[in-house]
């Protein structure tokens, strides 16, 4: 190609005459272009929607100039006139479309669908400031509107529009496209469904605003505050206005295809992610009989054509919402769901199967698991806890529903995109097969005793160090040792993910220098994650690895061994950074709560080694690289949920008759912290841990020490853990998303 050309039509000049945001705009412009070029022509009779509340899909022009096959070209052409690529990427905002490992998933599927070249969109709500912008004050999580939409992106207004109603009333939703790009495939499109009378201007301090005003506030953020009634019930209004002009659109869709409704699956297949989607199963049965169809081929028509995806065991993620604010919102699908819960009370009985409980709650999972065709888990172990334990009722009389999908990464922006070296230091040893098929990777196996080889992923690894070093200088001004360990915990923040378990470690570790106990390689642990604004007790935590950070940063004695660093708003495009960089991947959640994890597969990827409980995918992590690869610790999934069966755990206990528990606990509250803290989140935090700890900290806690420092100890033989980063990178082929969407599509979708 000749980008001179496009910058002389755009702008009138040429490249080295153009500044960087001018050349950034003429990617943009252009990547548009190729990508419509890409469009499938031939689509076929059957499309897949894949609704979620979430698609963290990162910052696109790099990923997406690499899927469209130009972008070594283009990269050499500006470095032709002095420009560096990653330069213009600086131009760029994230999309504030997402938060966690639901969103991030959501976008890697997004990715694989069109690479392998499926008939396929996303749908979702264009959230003008996505989940918030975590900032740092006085060692606490303060959050701001994330602004990210901006005249000259990815983002294209259509003139697709759909009423939306309310109880209230009607309003608008407009339709807003991006392009999904696949690998040297085809484009698909990602559609977020927008209100233009929401204003932006009444958000007032923080991110407080008025949630009664719906007409000014429904797409403004990702997960409102629902610590109160009218927190909830703008989620449900949300989720309505997702759903429903989902459903006008995929019903509109279908009939241009020439479906004729009661024949809606041959036409459509719609994957709800997780429960926030779930109002689309009865708001199709509305429209369907709205249009003319009796209500019993209705239901059966939305029966095959939804398929349900189950990502957590966790009781207050499964949505409920009681009828009552079901009928101040959305009054016109209570009679649907009253309709479902009744067939299913006639067919079944026990209380614990119905849509409807006893208490007038509508349980969204249970809608989903009987309305749907498909319930699948997302890891081998979560997909056996939900057959065995939490929905084994359900089980019983669906088994055939039933099914797994562990779920998968892209490879293209998280090794081709954000670890260049690597993926050149892969394509000279093994070719470049595995760009297209991940379970080439495995011929990285021959070079295990390479010395070369492995004094080769040594380099390219401190490289990534260096990098990460430098750019945390740049954004907080922080100062990190990149000849240190580099100890990575980056996800959401939650007690079940267990970041606290990580600093009472921190405490420990530091106590442990401050008595003259030193580790033979400085250790640097890193944390990324926001808490979401109504979890207070997760902001607890982040408040104190923040007041660690600074206490260890203030001691000369302590910092030249251990060094804390909290990332200010993680984001896909710090995760870029940072998981290319990490030696050993934290993945330390309670076994039995994570249903999968993605960040272990990235990190695997990246050639870090996990340092986890026998939990998620960490279980086929595990199984892959076998028992010298990783570092397990804890009890076992089984131990777990009898305990809670039984009611059994004292966190009390653990903590009187613990002394290296009790020392790290009771340092949250002594002196030292209290002087840098502040005392009520501290305390707050300490008894929480010592009067509950639910997700069972203590129990785990010696193993944890005991395994960390066993990691630590290894890491002196660099040719070795070189060795196990080697055996990561070559078995972590099977967490391609690219086997998890043929997977997708063989079993449920069958496109």
């Amino acid at each position: 190609m000749d980008l001179t050309k496009l910058t002389l039509s755009e702008y009138g000049k040429s490249i080295g005459d153009c500044t960087k945001e001018e050349l950034y705009r003429v990617l943009v412009k252009y990547t548009h272009t190729l990508a419509e070029e890409k469009r499938n022509k031939n689509p076929g009779k059957k499309k897949l929607y894949y609704i979620s509340a979430e698609f963290l899909i990162g910052k696109l022009l790099s990923n997406n100039l690499i899927n469209l096959g130009v972008y070594d070209t283009i990269k050499e052409e500006l470095a032709e006139h002095g420009v560096d690529l990653t330069e213009l990427e600086e131009y760029e905002k994230e999309p504030s479309l997402g938060n966690g490992g639901l969103g991030r998933l959501a976008a890697c599927f997004l990715d694989s669908i069109a690479t392998l070249g499926l008939n396929g969109d996303g749908i979702g709500i264009n959230y003008h400031f996505g989940l918030f912008r975590q900032v740092f004050r006085d060692n606490e999580q303060t959050a701001v509107p994330d602004t990210w939409i901006t005249e000259n992106g990815w983002l294209h207004p259509t003139d697709t529009v759909y009423p939306v109603r309310f109880k209230e009333g009607t309003v608008n939703a407009r339709m807003y496209n991006i392009n999904v790009t696949g690998y040297d495939s085809i484009t698909n499109t990602l559609h977020l469904f927008d209100m233009e009378s929401v204003d932006e201007s009444i958000v007032g301090e923080g991110i407080a605003f008025d949630k009664t005003d719906i007409t000014r506030n429904l797409t403004l953020f990702l997960y409102p505050d629902d610590s109160d009634e009218n927190g909830r019930l703008l989620r449900i209004y949300q989720q309505y206005f997702m759903v429903s002009a989902a459903a006008q659109y995929i019903l509109e869709e279908c009939i241009d295809r020439g479906c004729r409704l009661y024949d809606l699956p041959d036409y459509a297949v719609v994957q709800i992610n997780d429960t926030h989607p779930t109002m689309i199963i009865p708001e199709l049965i509305r429209l369907l009989v709205e249009k003319g169809l009796y209500i019993d081929d209705a239901i059966a028509a939305v029966h095959g054509t939804c398929a349900y995806t189950n990502h957590t065991i966790l009781a207050e993620a499964l949505e409920k919402w009681p009828v009552q604010y079901l009928k101040k919102v959305v009054p016109q699908l209570v009679p649907i769901m009253e309709i479902l819960d009744a067939k299913v009370r006639r067919k079944y009985e026990g209380e614990e199967l119905a849509i409807i409980d006893r208490y007038d709650v509508v349980h969204m999972a249970k809608l989903d698991i009987h309305c749907a065709k498909s319930i699948n888990g997302v890891a081998s172990l979560h997909t056996e806890i939900l057959k065995k334990e939490e929905l084994s009722s359900f089980y019983q009389i669906y088994p055939d529903k039933f099914n797994n999908k562990t779920n998968g990464i892209t490879f293209r922006r998280w090794l081709l995109h954000c670890n260049p070296r690597l993926t050149a230091f892969l394509c000279e040893h093994i070719g470049d097969g595995f760009k297209k098929d991940a379970e080439k990777l495995k011929g990285l196996l021959e070079y295990q005793e390479d010395t070369a080889a492995l004094e080769q992923l040594i380099a390219i690894k401190n490289s990534s160090k260096t990098a990460l070093a430098a750019w945390l200088n740049r954004k907080q001004g922080v100062t990190i040792d990149p000849d240190s360990i580099f100890d990575i915990h980056i996800k959401r923040l939650h007690e079940y993910k267990r970041q606290q378990m990580n600093a009472l470690y921190v405490i420990h570790k530091y106590l442990e220098i401050q008595s003259g106990r030193l580790p033979r390689t400085p250790i640097t642990v890193i944390f990324g994650a926001k808490a979401a604004p109504a979890y207070v007790i997760a902001q607890d935590i982040i408040h104190l690895i923040l007041c660690l950070q600074e206490l260890i940063n203030r001691d000369e004695k302590v910092k030249t061994h251990l060094q804390v660093v909290m990332v200010e708003n993680y984001n896909v495009s710090a995760a870029e950074k940072l998981i290319p960089s990490c030696d050993i991947s934290e993945q330390i959640s309670l076994a039995s709560k994570e249903a999968s994890g993605t960040g272990n597969m990235k990190f695997m990827l990246n050639g870090a080694v996990t340092l986890g409980t026998e939990d998620g995918a960490n279980v086929e992590i595990h199984r892959l690289v076998g028992d010298e690869n990783i570092y397990i610790f804890g009890d076992s999934s089984s131990t777990v949920v009898e305990r809670y069966r039984k009611g059994s755990y004292s966190a009390k206990a653990y903590y009187e008759e613990n002394p290296m528990i009790r020392r790290a606990v009771d340092f949250i509250t002594g002196p030292v912290l209290m002087k840098i803290g502040n005392p009520l989140r501290l305390k707050r935090l300490s008894g929480e841990l010592t009067d509950k700890d639910w997700f069972m900290t203590f129990p785990d806690f010696d193993d944890y020490v005991k395994t960390r420092e066993q990691a630590y100890t290894d890491y002196e033989q660099r040719l070795s853990w070189a060795k196990k980063g080697l055996v990561n990178i070559a078995m972590s082929g099977y967490f391609s998303s690219d086997r998890t969407i043929m997977e997708y599509n063989r079993d449920i979708w069958k496109l």
